[in-house]
């Protein structure tokens, strides 16, 4: 069967998705990882030794400490707890009155020179935003290794005990990714996520005693070891079908990159962490890349007026919408 060609996805939305005021700053502090996931678009892993360098970090904090108006840092990565940088703008960024989140995999907790994190975070009260594909073990380990869902069950159960799920300054929130398709018939998006939350509740809770503040849903993206699963599959074009024949035009305004800005571990940046690493760096009106330098130099932070846009941003407007905060409507 011969699909016709996908709209472009600026055409689909009428107009150019521009910027609102930027209130969050993702900082990708680098690629190392001591897990290698199926899904990963960062393509992250125990191998990769990209990260942060002291003068980017450095210049980071200069951003923090200068702009009133950012509301949110958020930590990712690789596991962004191994990547050089990470407790210096977990620190500088909550004496700013930040809210500071970490994307945390969970078993990083129980990795040599990392056994002080739960406490860590608790101290700082870094709201945890952490990786759970399933709450049901075959499905975790098929998608992030085996091994990793007892490993992280153990390692929430640590949060609790520091008081993550009860303390209100202390927010731990569970990520749900639909499962990698092998197959067209496959093809998923996430379900209601209010739903699905209370499912995830009641199981972690009956079977393990652990307790939770929010379950985000969040669309696979066809990017990084995804997309070259989807080729290897010959499935990339009929996923990025699938995701555009599923566009909802409310959830356009909501979408993160509006108001974010990604910078990854060079400094560089771009309008969503799903440009960078299709290596798609935010430009200036008059079409200068942006550098975190730049920013600093110009001495705003809303310097884009125009988000860079692709097929794969379906993705994040398909259905009930999907974002780093989980579903959008």
């Amino acid at each position: 069967m011969i699909q016709t060609a996908i709209v472009p996805f600026q055409r689909q939305v009428g107009s150019p998705l521009t910027k609102k005021q930027i209130t969050v700053l993702q900082i990708n502090l680098g690629k190392r990882c001591n897990l290698a996931c199926t899904h990963c678009h960062v393509e992250a892993g125990p191998k990769r030794t990209e990260e942060l360098d002291p003068e980017t970090c450095h210049q980071l904090i200069q951003l923090i400490q200068q702009f009133d108006q950012i509301q949110t840092i958020d930590l990712t990565g690789g596991a962004p707890e191994m990547n050089y940088g990470f407790k210096p703008l977990v620190e500088a960024a909550r004496a700013a009155e930040k809210e500071v989140i970490v994307r945390s995999n969970l078993t990083i907790f129980f990795e040599p020179g990392y056994e002080d994190l739960p406490e860590y975070f608790a101290k700082h009260h870094v709201r945890v935003v952490a990786s759970l594909p399933c709450y049901l073990e075959q499905n975790v380990d098929k998608m992030r290794g085996s091994g990793v869902y007892k490993d992280s069950i153990e390692a929430i159960k640590l949060l609790n005990q520091f008081g993550y799920g009860t303390d209100p300054n202390l927010i731990l929130d569970f990520v749900y990714n639909p499962p990698v398709p092998t197959s067209a018939e496959q093809f998923a998006l996430p379900p209601q996520q209010p739903k699905l939350e209370a499912a995830y509740k009641d199981y972690l809770a009956e079977h393990f005693g652990i307790v939770f503040n929010h379950l985000l849903t969040i669309t696979n993206l066809p990017i990084g070891r995804l997309k070259y699963h989807l080729e290897r599959k010959n499935l990339l074009e009929p996923y990025l079908h699938f995701l555009s024949e599923n566009f909802n035009a409310s959830t356009v305004d909501r979408l993160m990159c509006r108001e974010e800005l990604s910078i990854d571990y060079l400094g560089n940046v771009y309008d969503c962490d799903f440009n960078q690493m299709e290596g798609r760096p935010a430009k200036t009106p008059e079409g200068e890349t942006l550098t975190v330098a730049k920013l600093l130099e110009v001495g705003s932070l809303d310097a884009i007026a125009q988000v860079r846009t692709a097929a794969y941003c379906y993705g994040c407007t398909a259905g009930c919408g999907s974002s780093c905060g989980g579903a959008l409507v």
